[in-house]
């Protein structure tokens, strides 16, 4: 169980995999910055502020897997226009997340914890629901191997806290193995009926 801090050795986890697995995927790092750059444009990564640790905002980054595309009057096309095929491959095998590693060297996320959802869902959570920033927030956690984004956001928050109040070091070692998993059987990528997850309006809608 984490009790409102991070365990050292859970660091010092995060630190070894994620700087082990930045100097293997270099070369798909590179290369998927090249396709990026190509199909998409500047700029490759997507930066956007998250809540982390305690809601503390950071900057998380992604590989860039829409388009820039906007309609006559100047606003953006819906998400399904501007997803292209390279991006829904980014995503169907999570490489997208990949720049995530950096956010972890950073100390600003973990390997493994609840996703780091938008800054504005930060006033429609539940006190329950908010204890979800108790740890920090993972590249991969409990939730997404139990459904991803094809689970409503309720079960997710759900299954959040019962990671926060029943972690283990063999829980993230089971999490990453079904995470491998999942990302070879493209389960979950997204919710039915739409190209990205869909919006959280509180708790009464989840």
């Amino acid at each position: 169980m984490l009790h409102n801090k991070i365990p050292i050795r859970k660091r010092i986890f995060d630190l070894l995999v994620a700087g082990m697995l930045v100097i293997i995927l270099s070369p798909l790092l590179l290369v998927t910055a090249i396709l990026v750059r190509i199909r998409h444009g500047k700029p490759v990564l997507f930066g956007q502020k998250r809540p982390g640790y305690k809601g503390n905002i950071f900057q998380i980054y992604k590989f860039r897997t829409m388009t820039n595309d906007r309609k006559p009057d100047g606003n953006l096309l819906p998400d399904e226009d501007r997803l292209t095929r390279l991006g829904r491959i980014l995503r169907a095998t999570s490489i997208d997340e990949l720049p995530e590693l950096f956010n972890v060297l950073r100390g600003e996320m973990s390997i493994v914890g609840p996703r780091p959802l938008l800054v504005q869902y930060l006033d429609r959570y539940t006190p329950e629901q908010a204890r979800r920033h108790d740890v920090l927030p993972g590249i991969t956690g409990w939730a997404q191997v139990n459904g991803r984004n094809a689970i409503e956001w309720g079960e997710k928050f759900r299954l959040d806290v019962w990671y926060v109040d029943n972690w283990s070091f063999w829980l993230d070692m089971k999490i990453l193995l079904l995470t491998f998993w999942k990302v070879i059987k493209r389960e979950g990528i997204s919710q039915p009926g739409h190209a990205t997850a869909e919006e959280f309006m509180g708790s009464q809608k989840s």
